[in-house]
């Protein structure tokens, strides 16, 4: 198998608030400014040089949104795969699964929810605190092998704000 990985960490954008407007949580989508926001900090992504071979998602729409964003503005444009793994009620050991059928690509994202995304990122770095995520900020964990054999490396965290800056 291919080797080492880079993991990108991605959560979901600003979304419309819950309440009677979306009765059903999962089709709940970005609102406008999240979609502009995100669009932004992708172009920060992008200028970072950050290249992604796939971006798994939770097939919730405000993540799929965001996800669709992120490969919009990357040369060359990864393929998305939904990840039910990545849904709210998700688990560690599932979201693990999902990244072994895909070990052949060594640059995989995956865009999910709070406190998953960052209780998944506390997992991988060995850490038993979860890492918070602002809605939009991006982390990067290299792991040697897939799945994980040991603690993995956290080589950036990024707040949604930091990467709209890096765009201009």
């Amino acid at each position: 198998m291919p080797g080492p990985y880079e993991l990108y960490l991605i959560r979901h954008g600003l979304a419309e608030e819950r309440g009677e407007a979306w009765p059903d949580d999962t089709k709940r989508p970005l609102t406008e400014d999240g979609m502009a926001r995100m669009r932004k900090a992708a172009r920060g992504l992008a200028r970072l040089g950050v290249a992604l071979d796939i971006v798994l998602t939770s097939p919730l729409v405000r993540a799929r949104q965001t996800a669709e964003i992120v490969a919009a503005d990357l040369d060359p444009r990864p393929s998305l795969v939904h990840a039910e793994s990545l849904a709210p009620e998700g688990g560690f050991a599932a979201v693990v699964a999902d990244l072994v059928k895909h070990a052949r690509k060594t640059r995989i994202a995956l865009v999910g929810h709070e406190p998953n995304i960052g209780e998944l990122a506390a997992r991988l770095i060995g850490s038993r605190h979860a890492i918070e995520f602002k809605k939009g900020a991006v982390c990067r964990i290299d792991v040697e092998a897939l799945p994980p054999s040991g603690p993995g490396d956290l080589r950036w965290l990024l707040t949604p704000k930091i990467l709209r800056a890096i765009k201009k």
